[in-house]
């Protein structure tokens, strides 16, 4: 099966109730780039990307369209199979794998329909088609997050992530108690995420000062040196998010003990066929991980749900969608939704779902 054309979509995403805010950014909207791979076959395959702007990671839409134009002429012609097209991608530009994991979840989904199987199936097999997710909470006033987090707590989500930084760490250190309060016993899991938003004495202050808080903190520093220097002086499990950017980082991270854990996106690790790969290192080394993205809708809520269906349950730390932020679904009967704090499989072929035909209007960018 070999690729017959490219066409890729720009698509806008608002923000449902926005704006959403991180330690470094406010986000009221997203524009999303959605990639359709036609093969020689007439199988389909869809794939999407969609930063969170152009501040949160070397990442932003038009950068995933340039890449996406650069290589779309030199694939025409070659092989589906997603080894030996990441290789092919690779020969054709030299990194932004945000924007060749479009193209990677395209080809899973279109290898999928041909072979009549799940992606969960081709990435390896099912450990659970009932999902667990977790909630992140925006930034806020420690009322409000414990609000949202009994909210959570009662619909049935496994873990609460709790974003902070980008202010006064007091109010950190205030919203992680009161959130505690609520949770304790109940056997929901916390994390503290910082978005690369805390200097180290920040970072480390709140771990000192709430030793009796079992949370997990997940990237609250810039730089891999700056989780370095602190690692040994936290009274808490360290993940790394942001910094995660490749394989290799992950391999470094994991052969010097740097974290406990981590919190991945498929797109910025170049996609499923990489994801897959980032998994089973995990798994090697019993390191729990998420499975998430940065945003998107229901192609990039699907491909984050079949990867995150395949991860051993011990150590699945569950899969973030944007879904609760975002109005609607391209394929109305199958677009993954978040139910009881978890997310069922899709049943269809490949990802198992289908945008409505002329949802995105006319591409913006065909190749044949």
């Amino acid at each position: 099966m070999k690729i017959k054309a490219i066409h890729v979509y720009a698509h806008e995403l608002p923000v449902k109730n926005g704006p959403y805010r991180m330690a470094n950014a406010l986000v009221y909207k997203l524009d999303t780039t959605l990639v359709q791979v036609i093969t020689d076959t007439g199988h389909v395959g869809w794939g999407e990307t969609c930063p969170v702007g152009p501040t949160y990671q070397p990442h932003h839409a038009l950068g995933a369209r340039a890449a996406l134009a650069e290589m779309a002429p030199g694939l025409i012609g070659a092989a589906l199979h997603p080894v030996s097209l990441r290789r092919k991608m690779d020969s054709l530009l030299n990194g932004h794998r945000y924007a060749k994991a479009a193209l990677d979840i395209a080809a899973h989904d279109a290898i999928g329909k041909a072979t009549g199987l799940r992606v969960a199936e081709l990435l390896g097999g099912i450990a659970t088609a009932n999902v667990p997710s977790y909630y992140a909470s925006g930034v806020g006033a420690p009322d409000e997050i414990a609000r949202i987090a009994a909210e959570k707590m009662a619909e049935g989500y496994p873990r609460m992530q709790v974003k902070i930084g980008g202010r006064p760490v007091e109010e950190d250190i205030a919203v992680l108690r009161k959130v505690w309060e609520v949770i304790r016993g109940s056997g929901m899991r916390l994390a503290a995420d910082g978005n690369r938003g805390l200097p180290t004495r920040d970072a480390l202050r709140l771990s000192r000062e709430c030793p009796d808080i079992p949370f997990i903190l997940e990237q609250p520093c810039n730089s891999l040196e700056e989780l370095a220097a602190i690692r040994p002086q936290l009274h808490h499990g360290l993940y790394m998010d942001e910094n995660g950017e490749d394989l290799a980082t992950v391999i470094r991270a994991v052969g010097q003990g740097l974290v406990d854990g981590f919190g991945m996106k498929v797109t910025r690790i170049g996609g499923l066929q990489q994801m897959a790969t980032f998994r089973d290192i995990c798994e090697a080394r019993s390191l729990p991980h998420t499975c998430d993205d940065a945003w998107g809708g229901d192609i990039i809520h699907a491909a984050c749900t079949h990867i995150g269906a395949t991860v051993s349950p011990r150590l699945n730390e569950g899969v973030w969608l944007a879904a609760p932020y975002v109005e609607g679904h391209y394929d109305p009967k199958n677009g993954p939704e978040i139910i009881g704090g978890h997310i069922k499989l899709p049943e269809g072929p490949g990802l198992g779902v289908v945008p409505e035909d002329g949802l995105f209007g006319n591409p913006i960018l065909s190749v044949e």
